[in-house]
């Protein structure tokens, strides 16, 4: 396999979705097939991605204008340290999370314009992938592989992130949506499928 040119393909959707398992199942094909690519995912690991992690624990409190901005710094970090890096390289960027997980989830606190404003320069993704899985179904897994929930994981809430997602499918070119309530293996054969389509 030879990819096209150098891209950075994003996962998206809500907490246990399955974004990490088919970011990861796509790497690992990428890889089997003789790609370089590179896995990363927002948060980042950074001092700053450390601030988010512990305000979605609830350790402390920013206001969610406050959130939003240390997300949109991050991510800043994150172009500049990880993801172009890897780009100049013509490496595969695979980024669990991006630009349209701040304008889905940050919306139900914070106007949407201001969150589009606040990450206008960043590098447009090449490939994203909505991973849609129904709230409850999420919920459920989440409660069977953590002890606490975070910040957004609130069937309510989470079903609105869920609707902004659907309604920014056209906000990126080349956005898919797919179906994430069923067996990991299938949601993938779907990924691997458009990846062909588009750049085999």
């Amino acid at each position: 396999m030879a990819s096209k040119k150098r891209i950075l393909i994003v996962i998206e959707g809500l907490d246990g979705a399955g974004l990490s398992t088919q970011a990861a199942l796509l790497a690992g094909y990428l890889r089997d097939n003789g790609e370089e690519v590179i896995l990363t995912k927002e948060p980042t690991t950074s001092s700053i991605g450390n601030l988010i992690k512990a305000a979605l624990k609830h350790e402390w409190n920013p206001s969610p204008p406050a959130l939003q901005l240390l997300f949109a710094a991050d991510r800043a970090h994150h172009l500049q340290n990880e993801i172009e890096p890897a780009l100049r390289e013509n490496k595969i960027v695979i980024s669990d999370r991006y630009i349209l997980s701040s304008l889905a989830f940050g919306s139900i606190d914070v106007d949407q314009e201001f969150l589009i404003q606040i990450n206008s320069k960043f590098r447009k993704p090449d490939l994203t992938f909505i991973i849609d899985t129904p709230s409850e179904v999420c919920l459920k897994r989440i409660n069977e592989n953590r002890a606490t929930l975070e910040l957004f994981e609130e069937e309510r809430r989470l079903e609105k992130v869920r609707k902004n997602y659907i309604a920014l499918k056209k906000y990126f070119k080349n956005t898919f949506i797919v179906d994430g309530n069923r067996e990991k293996e299938e949601v993938f054969k779907d990924i691997r499928g458009v990846f062909h389509l588009l750049y085999v």
